[in-house]
This record gives C-alpha cells, sequence and structure tokens, in this order.
C-alpha cells in the first residue's frame, strides 16, 4: 500500500535539521497562526521576547521557535539580522563543540495592505504602529521597518488569499516531522466496559472468530502469534483490515489539513484482549510503514506502549484549528 504522506515525508527529510526557527513579518499577516502551527509541531514557542534575549533563547536542544516583529523591544531589522547571523555562525561551528548542530530559518509574513486593513477593521483591534494616524499608515511604516528582514528571509509567506488550513499544511509540509502534525493513538477495548469517550473513530471486530472459545488460547492476548494466526484465518479478516487501511489512509491526511494535532482511533471487540488488539496491531505496523507517529494503548490489558515517540507533550489547542489568520 502507499504511504499516504509520501511527499510529506520527503519534505520532513529536507528540513530535519532545522533547529531554529524566527518568524517575523506584518502585523495581522499571520505570525501568530504560524508560531501555532510550529508549537503543533513540537517546536517551543516564543513570542516577542527582548532581542537582547533570543540568543540566550536559543540555547536550548529543543526545536525553537522565536516570534520577532516591530512590537519587539529594541526591535531594529538590523539589530534582528546581526542577532540571526550570530546564530548561524554559533551552531555552524558546533560540529567542533558541545552545542547542537542546527540551522536557523527565518519566515516573513506578508499580505496586501487592503487585506491587512480589512482584517484589523474585522477584529477592531488598533495596529501596534499606528496609535496617532491609520491602519493603513500603520501598515506602511512597518513595511518600511522590516523590509530588510522581507529580502533576508529564507521563506516568504503571501497570506492574502492564503486560508488557514492551508497555511498550517504549508509549515507542517516544511518543518514537520513523519506524520506532518498529527500524533495517533490507536486503542484497543471491550465494548462491555464502553467506548473510549476521547475517540474519533471506533470501530468494531465483534464479527470476526473469537479465540475465547477456544480453551488452549483463552489466556493469550493479541499479542501473541498464536492469537494473532488463528483471527487471520478468519475469512473476513485481510478484507476488513483492507478497509480499515484505506479509509483511515483517506481520513488521516484531511484530519492534519484541518490542524488536528491529535487522532484517537479505537477498535472494540467483547473481551478487549483478542481481535481489537490484534486488529490495532497491525492498523499500528501499517502507519508505522507510512511514517505516521503512534502510541498504542491495550485498555482491557492494562498496558500502554509507545510505538514511535510522540513530539510533543500536553493537550492540543483545537481553538486554533479552524478560524483566521493571525
Amino acid at each position: 500500500m502507499r504511504p499516504p504522506h509520501a511527499a510529506l515525508w520527503r519534505a520532513f527529510r529536507m528540513t530535519r535539521d532545522v533547529r531554529i526557527v524566527v518568524v517575523s513579518g506584518l502585523s495581522g499577516a499571520g505570525k501568530n497562526s504560524i508560531l501555532h502551527a510550529l508549537e503543533d509541531l513540537g517546536f517551543e514557542a516564543v513570542d516577542n521576547p527582548p532581542l537582547h534575549l533570543v540568543e540566550t533563547l536559543a540555547a536550548t536542544e529543543h526545536r525553537l521557535a522565536i516570534g520577532l516583529d516591530a512590537r519587539t523591544r529594541d526591535f531594529v531589522a538590523a539589530s534582528v539580522l546581526a542577532t540571526l547571523d550570530r546564530l548561524r555562525n554559533s551552531t555552524a561551528n558546533s560540529a567542533t563543540s558541545h552545542q547542537v548542530n542546527s540551522k536557523v530559518n527565518l519566515i516573513f509574513a506578508t499580505a496586501e495592505s487592503d487585506v491587512l486593513r480589512r482584517r484589523y477593521s474585522e477584529t477592531r483591534r488598533r495596529h501596534p504602529l499606528a496609535q496617532d494616524g491609520t491602519v493603513l499608515d500603520g501598515i506602511e511604516t512597518e513595511r518600511a521597518l522590516t523590509r530588510d528582514l522581507l529580502q533576508a528571509a529564507d521563506w516568504v509567506i503571501d497570506t492574502s488569499d492564503l486560508p488557514l488550513p492551508r497555511l498550517r499544511e504549508m509549515v507542517a509540509q516544511r518543518y514537520g516531522t513523519a506524520g506532518a502534525g498529527s500524533i495517533l493513538t490507536l486503542v484497543s477495548f471491550a465494548y462491555p466496559t464502553g467506548v473510549p469517550r476521547d475517540a474519533d473513530l471506533v470501530f468494531d471486530a465483534r464479527f470476526l472468530r473469537n479465540p475465547h472459545y477456544i480453551a488452549d488460547l483463552r489466556p493469550l492476548t493479541g499479542l501473541d502469534p498464536a492469537i494473532r494466526t488463528y483471527i487471520e484465518k478468519d475469512p473476513d479478516y485481510w478484507a476488513y483490515l483492507q478497509h480499515l487501511t484505506d479509509f483511515v489512509s483517506f481520513v488521516l491526511p484531511r484530519f492534519t489539513r484541518e490542524g488536528k494535532a491529535y487522532v484517537t482511533i479505537a477498535i472494540g471487540c467483547t473481551g478487549g484482549r483478542h481481535r481489537s488488539v490484534t486488529l490495532i496491531e497491525a492498523l499500528a505496523k501499517f502507519l508505522q510503514d507510512a511514517h505516521w507517529h503512534v502510541r498504542i494503548e491495550h485498555r482491557a490489558l492494562s498496558e500502554t506502549s509507545k510505538a514511535t515517540p510522540p513530539r510533543r507533550t500536553g493537550a492540543p489547542n483545537h481553538s486554533r484549528a479552524i478560524g483566521e489568520i493571525q
């Protein structure tokens, strides 16, 4: 079966060594949305720190996203570029030190002036550089202040006609690890104890042949080869697994495109020890081969295993998944 994220995996391979991303741009052009997207990809995000602290913040082994714009204390485009040069020089020389060898990228978010003015009108927010003038005055002042950053940027993103889900997808393609933004939890469960409350997709395996009625197999679980062999002999097993993988391959990239950072897929059977466990393990292998990050949870077996490590911890902010660029 063709991995659903082959193109995104290639993009990851090209940018896997980027550890520090500085995000700048025009107010209202999408800097905050880009920072949020990077944060959901596992970056630690810091918005508008004082410029003199940037190099201190960069002294970390974690992937770091830093937002810098005209609101930043001591903001001068030349000073920002000088700071970036020092960071790049320090990481270039890190092969002979104990620092982490990595790249530093600068993203600049821009948009047409009429679009920015409309966004400020819709949100009724004051432009940070238009305290005594019109929104357009503030926009043009900011363009002048940040022109050098625009010219020096590694990636310029014009969000004038860009929907937020597409912006998130673009960021994931460039900086995401495998799976491009979604962490999957696969859960096996027993129907008598209830369907997992956090499940996004639920599938039923109770129609498959049940090892529970074979005395020698009853004590075993779906993690044992004998159980897997027994269930795989069901004439419907392989067709059902094919339908599952086809459906999951179809919907997961669309979940990712909409910014859903966490997805839970549950498969249940009567006891939660045999059929559901076997199918979860088979589905996990398929998704791992397609370069997704997968976490396995067998609830009836009272064990949790991490098939591949997740990129981040903490609850996702789904309120950012669909909305306006900011």
